[in-house]
């Protein structure tokens, strides 16, 4: 017996596993990953072979895609064992199961079931032979389909039968694999629809709040590529985060996963970070986009699969990248794009939302065409499996995993913001805050300026209006929040108002007038907002409990002050450790700790 290569596995496979095993008499279900993304699907029908003790279930990576980063972690996370590749090929199994096509798939030594990945295939690559002609399909041409003229897979699982007639048309050797086994990533979608507002909270969408989603599959003509002289992303991204109001706009991004493994997470993070601190949120590419994508009022995206799931659940979507060159001409996706409203980078984006949000109709496409068994796929698929396993189905009904609850997720927006107040003539007052808007937003009232205390440009602090922060009210190493306010008047003596914010729905305040204590209200809003209400609040003299108003929401904050509110003319700045503070701000410092 020819010795086996040290990394190979011993155990619940090798040819000595029978003296080590526990459960030995076992059907094999290889698991074939290709990349993250592509494995991601694997996980979906993962769960099908749950409490079935008749099943061992094993994994191994092709590594013939060219992003492999972060494939171990990922094989590492299954916790099932992981087979180097040429060990894969070399054992027999009873059933192997991928998510894409590539590798020495021909190889491996069993059934093979190809389930696809994304909405069913679209897209187009260089032909394998690079024969001229036009580019054929991925995952339906017989370059991928065929070795020595005879169909690689024994069974090919399509969500359509509109894929299965665009398979006839391009490799008809390969019809007789095909299988209808409906989409279980997005019946994953469909079921945790009730689950939305849920998914809303988690990414910090307030009451009121809309949610725009900017998504992008990977290559040069994405959303995200740089193909050509114009690229429209870092206008975009600027726009989406400094055009809208930030208590009326929720923004966050879901990229590719090759995104992340063709360029590096770090990287990724560095090229998003002045968005990010300025509301953005990047959404998790694996656990989190199918929550993102339900809790979304609005998509920017691309030809990729989130935008069409996107459409299929009827959300309105906007084309940031249209481009039709690396899609099959006949395909559901390329008629998609060739219809779906195009985002105009270079006009305002607030209009082009508001227009779309107003008089969006869903298209009928996408919703007919992603799947012809909504709800189906986890009994197609297990029937399937175990009917070429070639073993009885379990008893108890075939089900996917649940979409988890996300982590809560607030905007940070540590950007400075620009905001605008306005105090109607009910008292209310109406507020707008951008995120370092280009120039002087439009519109009536008086302007002032909020800025973070972790703003990444200190010089901001100096030209601040409102500097304000969040933090536990018992943080030692902030100190009490109103003496941390009283330090902040005393370092930034241009500065007219110190906000922390306590909670979800309180916020200590100290005024420079000699006003201080704590506001609070519904935790429907941004306790930051509060504070630059109450500033335009206090300058018109009033007192007490007041209205703030953002867009469509209104919420009322109650306020406990104590301090009396000096004219502007009576307040005397002294010298304290330093810095410059009022009298009265002084004696608040060992009136109130």
């Amino acid at each position: 017996m020819a010795e086996q290569p040290r990394e190979w596995v011993r155990v619940p496979v090798g040819d000595d596993a029978s003296r080590w095993t526990t459960r030995g008499l076992c059907r094999r279900v290889l698991l074939v990953v290709h990349n993250v993304t592509a494995a991601t699907r694997l996980l979906d029908v993962f769960p099908l072979f749950r409490d079935d003790l008749r099943v061992q279930l094993l994994a191994s990576c092709t590594g013939s895609s060219p992003f492999q980063s972060g494939v171990k972690e990922l094989l590492d996370s299954i916790g099932v064992p992981v087979l180097p590749w040429e060990q894969a090929v070399s054992t027999p199994v009873d059933l192997a199961i991928s998510a894409s096509l590539g590798g020495q798939l021909a190889s491996i030594r069993g059934e093979l079931a190809v389930i696809s990945h994304g909405i069913g295939y679209n897209k187009t690559l260089r032909p394998v032979s690079g024969a001229p002609g036009d580019n054929p399909v991925f995952g339906l041409a017989p370059e991928w389909l065929l070795a020595d003229g005879k169909p690689i897979a024994d069974a090919l699982v399509f969500s359509h039968p509109e894929q299965i007639e665009r398979l006839n048309a391009a490799c008809p050797e390969a019809v007789p694999t095909a299988v209808l086994g409906g989409d279980p990533c997005f019946d994953r979608i469909l079921a945790a629809r009730r689950h939305r507002e849920r998914y809303r909270r988690a990414l910090g969408v307030r009451q009121g709040q809309r949610l725009v989603l900017l998504n992008s599959t990977w290559n040069p003509d994405s959303l995200f590529g740089d193909r050509g002289s114009d690229d429209v992303l870092p206008l975009i991204l600027r726009r989406l985060t400094s055009d809208l109001p930030v208590d009326e706009y929720r923004v966050a991004a879901v990229l590719h996963p090759n995104i992340w493994a063709g360029h590096g997470p770090g990287q990724v993070r560095l090229w998003l970070d002045r968005a990010r601190r300025a509301g953005l949120a990047v959404v998790d590419p694996l656990a989190g986009w199918r929550q993102a994508l339900l809790a979304a009022d609005l998509v920017i995206g691309d030809f990729g699969t989130v935008s069409y799931y996107a459409a299929a659940l009827g959300t309105p979507v906007l084309l940031g990248s249209a481009s039709l060159d690396g899609l099959g001409p006949t395909s559901p996706v390329a008629e998609f794009v060739r219809t779906a409203p195009r985002l105009d980078p270079y006009a305002p984006l607030l209009p082009q939302f508001e227009h779309q949000l107003a008089t969006h109709r869903p298209p009928r496409g996408p919703a007919e065409m992603t799947t012809s068994a909504p709800g189906q796929s986890a009994s197609l698929l297990r029937s399937l499996f175990y009917g070429m396993i070639g073993i009885p189905e379990p008893s108890g009904p075939a089900l996917l995993d649940p979409l988890p609850l996300p982590p809560y997720e607030p905007a940070p927006h540590t950007a400075p913001l620009r905001v605008i107040t306005r105090v109607g003539e009910d008292g209310a007052v109406e507020v707008r805050r951008y995120s370092e808007p280009p120039a002087e937003p439009d519109g009536p009232g008086e302007s002032h300026l909020a800025v973070h205390e972790d703003s990444l440009d200190p010089g901001m602090l100096d030209l601040a209006d409102i500097i304000w922060r969040q933090g536990e009210a018992h943080d030692p190493r902030l100190g009490p929040p109103q003496q941390w306010a009283a330090e902040i008047l005393a370092h930034y003596p241009g500065c007219s108002l110190a906000a922390y914010v306590t909670g979800p729905r309180t916020c200590a305040v100290r005024h420079r007038n000699g006003l201080r204590g704590e506001l609070s209200g519904h935790p429907g809003a941004d306790p930051a907002l509060y504070a630059s209400a109450f500033l335009a609040h206090a300058a018109s003299g009033a007192t007490g409990e007041f209205t703030v108003r953002t867009g469509t929401g209104e919420h009322r904050i109650r306020s406990r002050l104590s301090g009396q509110a000096l004219p502007a003319d009576d307040i005397k700045v002294v010298e304290v450790d330093g810095g410059l503070l009022s009298a009265e701000e002084r004696s608040g410092l060992i009136d109130q700790p």
